[in-house]
């Protein structure tokens, strides 16, 4: 699975030089380095230099957003909706920041705080916009398209269709419910990751949590029938 993002990401999609906005007085930020302060006191300013700091944000979040909908979208979303995408995920990240910006306290960089917020919206969106294809839902299960999705060689059909029979046995009988709806919706049916965190109303994280537990228990079946060396290392 992809990594989840980080300060490389943010660099990936521009530079983030921060423009000297001027002074909008008000009270110092102790604590801040020079670039947050200056973020953070325009944007609890009014007037001029408010307006500035939200355009200069806005485009930073902006280019942030198209990067990070490069790095995960699906084929399906391309063109001007992919572009209309990475301006509504700006735009609320934008409208989130600036009703939160009293909470930042300066535990990290302002940029990497405001980062999260747009890379929030890039995958509640992503998440959504797949759900609305038609004929699209989670019940549905595709195990004899699996051999083609992993680009088995033909040679080896035979083999991985026996693979796939006790694989299949192994999810119903070894998986709790939650493990086997995580496992089927993102490694049998395709589903994106982010629409999968959509739809079950969790996070990135505990569905990471949730097929590292399943791969764990299906590995140990598949040793236990010779199919994987029996061993005491970290799931792959």
């Amino acid at each position: 699975m992809a990594n989840s993002a980080s300060e490389a990401d943010m660099e990936a999609a521009g530079p983030l030089s921060v423009p000297v906005m001027g002074d909008p007085g008000g009270v110092r930020h102790t604590g801040l380095d020079p670039e947050s302060e200056q973020w953070v006191r325009a944007l609890e300013s009014k007037g001029r230099p408010y307006e500035e700091a939200c355009t200069r944000l806005h485009a930073v979040l902006l280019r942030i957003a198209r990067f990070e909908i490069g790095r995960r979208a699906t084929h399906d979303v391309a063109g001007p909706e992919r572009d209309d995408l990475a301006h509504q995920a700006a735009a609320d990240a934008l409208l989130a920041i600036t009703r939160k910006i009293g909470q930042f306290r300066g535990e990290s960089k302002f940029t990497t705080w405001a980062f999260k917020f747009v890379v929030f919206e890039v995958s509640t969106k992503l998440g959504r916009h797949f759900w609305r294809t038609p004929g699209v839902t989670l019940d549905n299960e595709e195990w004899e398209r699996l051999p083609d999705r992993f680009g088995l060689d033909p040679g080896a059909e035979t083999e991985a269709r026996e693979l796939l029979v006790d694989l299949r046995a192994a999810v119903d009988e070894v998986l709790t419910d939650h493990q086997r709806r995580v496992f089927v919706a993102l490694v049998v049916n395709g589903v994106p990751l982010d629409a999968l965190v959509d739809k079950l109303g969790t996070n990135r994280n505990a569905v990471y949590k949730t097929m590292f537990d399943a791969r764990s228990r299906l590995r140990a079946r598949l040793s236990d029938l010779g199919y994987l060396p029996t061993s005491t290392s970290r799931p792959s």
